[in-house]
């Protein structure tokens, strides 16, 4: 993801290797006759995803990640700002552009008495299929989602997992250039949410597809993301590569101890050390640089007459970041 825009920077001229360009993008929904309310979800926006790339949109609920899916999937008009996808504009070219996307929601729901098989014919014939064409497409689509036992099973008996593969088959009759998932492992078990992850990062491998997600997942963003945005009160706060976000909001490595005694006393002014906390038994001390700070460290348990038992060094996790961007 290249660098948000913070600014509207007129003539809009979208780089062509960018399958998003938005810029600034606001939206409010209004509600109430006699008290007129005002919500703001977009706050002026940004994104620029490269085509070819799995990004993440990350953010607590009401953020504003389903309304920028929306409006980048000419669900919704913007208020105001820009948003160019694979080079088309959401709003003036939304008819051309949705020939070639498509969205699957981690909420998919469909008619429930109709058949797996004739949920995804319908949606392929919205995009111009039929005859040998429109059979071979869901046959090929039921097959690659391990649907075939399902076929003709009404949508109202499958569990929660099936329908979510139900929703991924369908967003792909028109064999999209990107590809919109909200949330697509919400409420699905462990098993499942790995399989599901599986497919989606098949689709780009095997495809080349462009996929833009939304998730509360933290390990799945880290997992199947080229690069996460974070996106907080209707403005995207930070993006980048799950390593750069952690550098970026500064949150250093974590030295976790296990020591005899358990916590000296000058520990939390020890030079680098920025947070200390206690857990299981294990000392955790967040140090602005480890490389440098560990050997700091460790002379002055020493000097102390200080015992260590135990000794880890890790990376924060993205769910820290997550954290601390939300506060």
């Amino acid at each position: 993801m290249r660098a948000c825009y913070h600014r509207l920077m007129p003539p809009f001229a979208p780089a062509p290797s960018l399958a998003i360009d938005a810029r600034e993008v606001t939206k409010t929904f209004r509600s109430g006759l006699l008290r007129r309310r005002e919500t703001a979800a977009l706050r002026g926006a940004s994104l620029a995803v490269e085509r070819g790339a799995i990004v993440g949109l990350l953010g607590p609920n009401g953020a504003g990640k389903t309304t920028l899916l929306s409006i980048l999937a000419t669900l919704l008009v913007p208020d105001s700002g820009h948003a160019r996808v694979l080079g088309l504009d959401v709003a003036t070219e939304a008819g051309a552009l949705r020939r070639r996307i498509n969205m699957a929601s981690g909420r998919p729901s469909f008619l429930w008495s109709l058949r797996v098989e004739e949920i995804i014919a319908f949606y392929a014939r919205l995009y111009g299929l039929s005859g040998d064409r429109l059979r071979h497409r869901v046959g090929a689509l039921i097959e690659q989602y391990e649907l075939v036992p399902y076929r003709r099973v009404q949508y109202s008996e499958l569990s929660t997992g099936l329908k979510q593969r139900v929703a991924l088959a369908k967003a792909l009759v028109n064999d999209p250039e990107l590809l919109f998932l909200d949330e697509p492992t919400l409420g699905l078990d462990p098993d499942v949410s790995v399989r599901v992850r599986s497919h989606i990062a098949a689709l780009r491998r095997e495809q080349g597809m462009t996929i833009v997600l939304t998730t509360h997942y933290m390990r799945e963003a880290e997992q199947l993301c080229d690069e996460i945005g974070f996106i907080k009160a209707g403005r995207i706060l930070a993006h980048g590569t799950a390593d750069a976000l952690k550098r970026q909001i500064g949150l250093g490595d974590v030295v976790a101890l296990k020591l005899d005694p358990p916590r000296p006393d000058w520990v939390a002014d020890a030079a680098g050390v920025l947070r200390v906390t206690e857990a299981d038994g294990w000392l955790e001390l967040t140090v602005d640089e480890a490389e440098k700070r560990v050997p700091e460290l460790l002379r002055l348990l020493s000097a102390e007459g200080v015992e260590i038992r135990n000794l880890r060094v890790r990376e924060p996790e993205l769910e820290e970041v997550f954290v601390e961007l939300a506060r």
